[in-house]
């Protein structure tokens, strides 16, 4: 690829903000060529914030010839807007979900067999610690792998990060599920840290995902990413190792077991004076990950972002495959729909193989 990759932006909330800090963070690998809203007064505030082109249609967005598009917009309205990017045969990078249900997520999936570009800014499995655990599980570290458990992330998210760990594909699972709520003091939000002490109900999901072979268990909070008082927790297990959380214990060989721990190395830290960055993830004397965009200050997610920005770029200039296909987060989003109804109705449900399985 030369010069950065140029991307659109239809939307204006806090998720595509995401998208303009990246961008602005590094300027010499992303430009944000324009953005759109339908209120006009919106898009301008926004592009005067973001120092970009207000556009007053969604073809004024391709006009401006973008590599892709980030549709960051309410999931309801993602259906419409891969019509709108296919008539304008410009690549789209749609936020998650990319569908509520399984009709608009069959209805998407006719589009990309008739032509549509189309990823999903599916991200977590990109973040520096879970990217550190799948390259330890593609190391070999822990053999064939067994089950996950994660307690990381909501919904299609959660079940994202499962596929991922157990090496699943579009393999059908029954799926078992419940809900349990419990009272809990109120963390901070979007908008910053609680006013007032309160305590509210919190709602546990608990999944199962028998996958014959392999075993995937869920567990998310609904104020798990925000709470003060609610951690993250990830277990993945095979026939020679384990990872649990941050611990990693394998076999050298059957009589030689060894433990690690994923270490994060962060810069500007202790007098450092090189600036604050996160540098990557060591597993004992080896990175497990490091970090492709040294020096700029964004946050795991936003690293992730980048990643996935950058991955786009690539595909829409034909030089790579892409950050995560639309089959792959129909089918998270299937699954996790498919949790939803199991919790609900107290009965085991299996999936089916759907069209994008290909």
């Amino acid at each position: 690829m030369t010069g950065p990759i140029r991307f659109g932006l239809v939307g204006g909330g806090w998720r595509a903000e995401f998208f303009t800090r990246v961008a602005a963070a590094l300027p010499d690998r992303f430009q944000l060529a324009g953005a759109y809203q339908r209120d006009a007064g919106k898009t301008a505030a926004f592009a005067r914030k973001w120092n970009t082109v207000a556009c007053d249609t969604l073809d004024a967005v391709a006009d401006l010839e973008p590599d892709f598009a980030v549709v960051a917009v309410s999931a309801a309205a993602h259906l419409d807007h891969a019509r709108e990017m296919q008539r304008l045969n410009l690549p789209m990078l749609c936020e998650t979900p990319a569908a509520l249900d399984l009709p608009a997520m069959l209805e998407m999936w006719e589009l990309v067999e008739t032509g549509l570009r189309l990823h999903v800014a599916e991200q977590y499995f990109y973040q520096p610690l879970h990217a550190a655990r799948l390259a330890l599980i593609a190391e070999g570290k822990l053999g064939k792998v067994s089950s996950a458990r994660v307690s990381a992330a909501h919904g299609y998210h959660g079940v994202s990060l499962l596929r991922k760990f157990l090496g699943i594909g579009f393999e059908d699972a029954t799926i078992r599920a419940r809900q349990f709520t419990a009272p809990l003091f109120e963390g901070p939000s979007r908008a910053g840290p609680p006013a007032e002490e309160r305590l509210v109900q919190s709602t546990q999901l608990l999944g199962e995902f028998d996958f014959g072979d392999r075993l995937g268990l869920f567990d998310f909070t609904d104020m798990q990413y925000w709470s003060y008082v609610r951690s993250h927790h990830v277990v993945i297990r095979g026939e020679s190792g384990e990872i649990a959380d941050r611990d990693v214990r394998y076999l050298r060989d059957f009589r030689t077991p060894v433990v690690q721990e994923l270490r994060r190395v962060d810069r500007g830290q202790f007098g450092d004076l090189d600036g604050y960055y996160h540098q990557g993830i060591l597993c004992g004397d080896d990175y497990a990950f490091r970090n492709p965009y040294p020096r700029a200050r964004l946050m795991d997610d936003e690293i992730a972002i980048a990643v996935a920005l950058e991955k786009m770029g690539a595909f829409a200039r034909g030089a790579g495959p892409g950050p995560y296909p639309f089959a792959e987060a129909a089918q998270d989003q299937y699954l996790s729909l498919l949790m939803s109804e199991a919790a609900q109705t107290g009965e085991a449900v299996t999936s089916v193989r759907q069209p994008w399985a290909g």
